[in-house]
């Protein structure tokens, strides 16, 4: 059980995080008293934090679309930007649906849609086995989580059967990545955030493939950027799918979703 802290002890925890460059080091704080199991867990988790490890790392988890998601150390943190993309999906989805997550990380987005939905066949697909790792946890009985690049560990049954394809893949170019905030650069993983010369070579693999696994009215849907948007509907557009683009200003969210045909063409 976490121990509570006293108001000065809170203070001392507050003006660290915030020596540190925390912004929200008050926020911050409240979240890592009330996870620490006692003062050496509190005070190990503080000097993480204190040295530039992502928040969720320290805690151990992250909150998305209402949910507590474990994110475990060397796992991709699922950004709220996101919830956007699942509000997408869920206005897509049949009943019942079946939905595949790629690049799941830590199964974030699968767990999140299943939520949403009232009956669901999930399946998820990573190539870290930390991320397999962790988003078996987050999923549970919620569905099947396999360890491979893209489709490739995904049982062939499902081929021409997906209803909803989540693939929030990578989409910063290479030449921005030494960019990114160190929290992103230093402490997730590589292939999660590199998305190749342009940051679209990831999605480009995605869509080559996806028409072969959606069933006919089934979606694709993915993450961008807002300079990026235009590429990737076309990115899309040139396997076969109808491509549109949907934004949300208050959140910085673009998502491009790629629609299979209802009816094959002839």
């Amino acid at each position: 059980m976490p121990v509570p802290l006293s108001p000065p002890a809170l203070s001392v925890l507050v003006a660290t995080l915030r020596a540190a460059g925390c912004v929200f080091a008050e926020d911050e704080a409240a979240l890592i008293a009330a996870t620490a199991a006692g003062p050496a867990e509190l005070t190990a988790m503080a000097e993480r934090r204190a040295a530039g490890h992502p928040l969720e790392h320290v805690l151990g988890w992250a909150e998305f679309n209402g949910l507590r998601i474990a994110v475990d150390p060397g796992v991709f943190v699922p950004r709220r930007r996101t919830e956007f993309l699942i509000g997408r999906a869920a206005a897509l989805a049949p009943d019942p649906a079946v939905v595949v997550d790629l690049c799941c990380g830590s199964g974030a987005l699968g767990t999140a849609l299943a939520a949403a939905l009232d009956r669901v066949e999930l399946h998820a697909a990573d190539v870290e086995p930390a991320a397999v790792r962790c988003a078996r946890r987050n999923i549970g009985d919620r569905g099947r989580v396999y360890e491979g690049d893209l489709f490739a560990p995904l049982p062939a049954t499902l081929r021409g059967r997906v209803d909803v394809l989540l693939a929030n893949v990578p989409y910063v170019p290479t030449g921005d990545v030494a960019l990114l905030p160190a929290e992103a650069r230093v402490h997730e993983p590589l292939v999660a955030l590199d998305g190749g010369g342009d940051g679209l070579d990831v999605l480009r693999r995605v869509a080559a493939e996806a028409p072969h696994w959606l069933a006919p009215g089934g979606s694709l849907l993915a993450e961008t950027s807002e300079r990026q948007a235009e590429r990737a509907a076309g990115v899309l557009a040139d396997s076969g799918l109808v491509a549109r683009v949907d934004s949300c200003e208050e959140r910085y969210a673009t998502v491009v979703t790629g629609t299979r045909a209802a009816v094959p063409a002839g």
